[in-house]
């Protein structure tokens, strides 16, 4: 491409532009994931709706692969693309909150700490994921789930409004009263379709939480998971506990006596009355843990305590899956996999993604998945790049071994730039050909193709 075409692009655009001869281009450019290392043509930073317009058309009118960036947090680096462009909204970073009808609207380049921030002043809350550097806009586009989707649904289900930049350079409102069935795939279906320069979302009471970690020795994993399983049945909605199998981190604050040992982890949430004594009974339950950290505590609290264990630029490989039951052989091959990590970063995490989750029926969104009862992330993680074979190999074998007990599909955030469309069609089900269709309507020349890409019908 000319230098006179990029300038003219740059002289009308509010936000930088960078190419990889600006002062700023190499830090931009770097990724969450540090195992993904893209050379985009030019970072177009936008400022406002306009820049995101005039990003689109440039694009789209000089065959460029674009793709977007909103947080930054995206796993398999589709915030990125190798000699093309990024739309970088990580600029956009507005939230205002509405007391008089609970509503939050949060612009996409928001994290979901930005939001807890403030939402809770008002008591109130978004249900996120679990670590506040997460991008709002990638988390909410693929569905969501977190500490609060027991009691709350998914993130997707709290969504009512989004404003979107199409392929065709136009602005639209998607909600519940215009442009249906574009809210029903931006509900979990991803980027595909437009460019979200808007969310708005209903919130939900969640001021101070009794939550935490409560962590034992791998030994007595097979006995907690066994008791885990037996409680995510009956569990209240606003009881939520997920369970990781991982390595304690050899630094403060963690005692010094358990560094480095392999743990089985339960994290508590419970945003409801008598919390203390619910997670009493948990205790009273179990074995006795090697530390046990759960308390009161501000939901942002809860919702940021793991942020410094994630920095951006360490390598991570993930590999998801909906699970439905948890036998006795697949507690077996999760122990013994996690036994085996090749870093101590390395981990298995279970997700409850049941209760409020449950009562939306599975066509009523592009999120599928309506009956599962975790969403499984294997995420093998480490700081040094002479690890990523290893990571890669490791992550693989401990999927192919439990994949046999779990469901077909996985959480699309959970998910490489190699699972390939049958894993894709896998996890949207009956809903990939209504998706398909709506990105022949909406995307009909797969501009938007950087992602977990959902081809257009024909």
């Amino acid at each position: 491409m000319d230098t006179e075409t990029i300038n003219r692009f740059a002289a009308g655009h509010r936000g930088a532009v960078l190419d990889g001869g600006h002062a700023d281009y190499e830090e931009a450019r770097k990724l969450y994931n540090g195992m993904i290392d893209k050379r985009p043509l030019m970072i177009a930073r936008c400022s406002d709706v306009g820049d995101v317009i005039e990003a689109v058309n440039f694009g789209r009118d000089n065959e460029l692969a674009i793709a977007i960036r909103g947080g930054g947090h995206n796993g398999p680096g589709f915030g990125s693309v190798d000699d093309g462009l990024v739309i970088d909204l990580s600029m956009m970073k507005g939230v205002r909150m509405n007391p008089a009808d609970n509503t939050v609207r949060v612009e996409p380049g928001c994290t979901t700490g930005d939001v807890d921030h403030a939402t809770h002043a008002f008591g109130r809350a978004v249900p996120f994921g679990i670590i506040s550097t997460t991008g709002v806009a990638g988390l909410t586009l693929s569905g969501g789930h977190g500490y609060l989707s027991r009691q709350y649904g998914l993130t997707i289900d709290s969504l009512i409004e989004a404003d979107v930049v199409l392929a065709d350079g136009s602005f639209v409102t998607a909600s519940e009263a215009q442009n249906t069935d574009l809210l029903w795939a931006l509900r979990g279906g991803g980027g595909n379709f437009g460019v979200v320069t808007s969310f708005l979302f209903r919130t939900h009471p969640a001021q101070d939480v009794y939550g935490g970690p409560i962590v034992f020795d791998l030994s007595e994993a097979a006995t907690v998971m066994a008791w885990y399983r037996q409680f995510q049945a009956s569990a209240p909605e606003d009881f939520c506990i997920w369970l990781g199998l991982q390595t304690i981190p050899s630094g403060e604050p963690f005692p010094r006596e358990h560094w480095g040992k392999r743990m089985c982890i339960l994290l508590a949430a419970h945003n409801g009355d008598e919390a203390k004594a619910a997670v009493d009974a948990v205790r009273q339950a179990l074995p006795t843990p090697l530390f046990d950290w759960a308390g009161p505590m501000p939901y942002p609290a809860l919702q940021s305590m793991f942020d410094a264990l994630y920095p951006k630029g360490l390598q991570w490989y993930w590999k998801g899956d909906f699970v439905k039951a948890l036998p006795d052989a697949a507690i077996e091959a999760h122990i013994a996999h996690i036994a085996q990590a090749p870093t101590d970063e390395c981990l298995m995490h279970l997700y409850p993604i049941d209760g409020a989750v449950h009562r939306k029926a599975k066509g009523d969104t592009a999120w599928n998945c309506r009956d599962a009862t975790w969403s499984m992330v294997i995420a093998a993680i480490a700081p040094d790049a002479g690890q990523a074979g290893a990571l890669k190999t490791w992550a693989r074998a401990y999927w192919q071994d439990v994949h046999q007990y779990n469901l077909d599909g996985g959480y699309p955030n959970f998910m490489m730039d190699d699972e390939g469309e049958e894993r894709l069609r896998a996890t949207y089900g009956d809903n990939y050909p209504r998706l398909a269709m709506l990105k022949a309507k909406f995307d009909p020349r797969n501009l938007f193709r950087v992602n977990q890409n959902v081809r257009p019908a024909h």
